[in-house]
């Protein structure tokens, strides 16, 4: 139970290292790596899109 109140704080984080990098490769790699630290190989892919999203987003 008390690992579910982390999942906010999880979520916000690799939200928020989405969109560290300057180009799309950059903010994929670091959402991948985020995503990977939270969830797993699931939470790299999901992270990865995350970084495509704000790249094309912040174009």
């Amino acid at each position: 139970m008390t690992a579910l109140r982390w999942v906010p704080l999880w979520v916000a984080t690799a939200l928020s290292l989405s969109a560290c990098g300057h180009n799309m490769e950059q903010r994929a790699a670091s959402g991948a790596l985020a995503g990977a630290v939270v969830a797993g190989p699931v939470g790299a892919v999901v992270g990865a899109g995350a970084g495509a999203v704000v790249n094309t987003v912040s174009k």
